[in-house]
């Protein structure tokens, strides 16, 4: 049994526990590995927040070209009325459900990527989820996601917890294959699902496995530390219900417990990504009504989100970002849905976010032989725009080719 697959537990919460480095050391706070970033403005001390919009939002009624005849045109059962949409400018709305978005849009503190995608957009969510997570090409398979590609060459300081934490999925992600990624989950159930052999010669007949249950200590702890308890870190801001509200809510609790004065082993930060789950966006059917209640979720997430990371100072460190395996096509189908598409926008924000409309806006008039649109925005330029202005990293290293920024961020 390989120990990467032996670290990944299912739990009743659907998350998983991922620790396949060598994580007692670290976690312990031995020294920093070569290439360690400091946590400080430009490097570690600046969390990302990642939330996955999982199965593929449809970008064309979320943010609305509704001054296009051809949107109407193309959409005249699911189209979102003129009237009821929420004007940005002469050209581009957002869904009405969005509404709690629009202070942060007023505040220049949200910006929209149009058109992302990459070349060559593959339609099945496997595997262009899997090209996002590991930031390759179309035609290229990588095993490593992209932020464990980034924590392998430039290790966060030995002080944190861990590099990351997954909360609503049982799949890593950008996380894969590497990175010390803790699920929130309860120690106790990991301790008595590692124990799958006898310990009587296990270091002779399974050293692997013995090895990992002589960390499991630490692996406990570190957990541990990071699992919010009821109460033990209140926060005044109020979350919304349901299992988007009570992510996010468990991923402040996360930060309240890392710079609370019992957290101080966690040098005031405890990891460095938070990475979020909002799933049901794969709108084959009976589109207007599913999508309307997700993106509600997502926007008063959103607005609870940046109200708590107010709360605990860390609003001016924290860069929020959303990505999907794809968008939807332009034309509804027959069942007042959308087929997987090509590019969508994605949503950024945060303190030091120069809010405002970036990439490249739609031009219906122009799709392509399969009824979609064309590619404005490599994604991996947001991965970029991450790495490089955000921590300070080498991004051509870790993803592997030169991608310009997008210049979202403010100095």
């Amino acid at each position: 049994m390989k120990r990467r697959d032996f670290l990944t537990m299912t739990t009743a919460a659907g998350a998983a526990l991922w620790l396949p480095r060598a994580f007692g050391a670290q976690a312990t706070g031995a020294g920093s590995e070569p290439g360690s970033v400091a946590a400080g403005r430009g490097g570690y001390g600046n969390l990302l927040i990642l939330v996955e919009l999982k199965g593929g939002n449809d970008g064309l009624n979320t943010v609305i070209p509704y001054a296009d005849p051809a949107y109407y045109q193309l959409r005249k059962n699911i189209g979102i009325k003129r009237e009821q949409v929420i004007q940005l400018d002469e050209r581009t709305a957002l869904h009405p459900s969005l509404q709690p978005l629009m202070p942060l849009w007023q505040s220049q503190q949200l910006a929209i990527v149009q058109g992302m995608s990459y070349a060559q957009p593959n339609l099945s969510h496997f595997r262009s989820i899997e090209i996002w997570d590991t930031a390759s090409r179309s035609d290229q398979y990588l095993r490593e996601g992209w932020l464990t590609r980034a924590f392998a060459q430039h290790a966060v300081p030995p002080g944190f917890v861990a590099d990351g934490v997954v909360i609503g999925s049982a799949e890593m992600g950008p996380l894969a294959n590497g990175a010390r990624a803790i699920a929130l989950v309860n120690p106790a159930q990991f301790v008595k699902a590692s124990r799958l052999a006898t310990p009587v010669s296990l270091h002779e007949r399974n050293p692997e496995l013995a090895h990992i249950l002589d960390v499991e200590n630490d692996i406990v702890k570190a957990a541990d530390r990071l699992r919010p308890r009821e109460g033990q870190f209140p926060l005044k801001t109020a979350f919304p219900s349901g299992a988007f509200g009570t992510s996010i809510k468990t991923a402040m609790q996360v930060l309240a417990a890392g710079d609370a004065p019992q957290g101080k082993p966690l040098n005031g930060q405890g990891v460095a990504v938070i990475r979020l789950t909002l799933n049901g966006f794969d709108t084959h059917q009976n589109q207007p009504g599913q999508q309307a209640a997700l993106l509600r979720q997502l926007a008063e997430g959103f607005a609870s989100m940046k109200s708590a990371l107010v709360e605990l100072g860390r609003w001016d460190s924290t860069l929020v970002m959303t990505y999907a395996e794809f968008g939807r096509r332009p034309r509804e189908n027959q069942s007042n849905g959308t087929d997987h598409g090509t590019v969508a926008p994605h949503f950024v924000m945060g303190g030091r976010v120069r809010g405002g409309l970036y990439g490249a806006p739609p031009v219906l008039t122009q799709l392509d032989g399969s009824g979609n649109l064309p590619v404005g925005v490599d994604f991996r330029q947001l991965y970029a725009t991450v790495l490089g202005p955000w921590w300070g990293l080498d991004s051509t290293a870790v993803l592997q080719q030169r991608f310009e920024t997008v210049p979202l961020l403010r100095v």
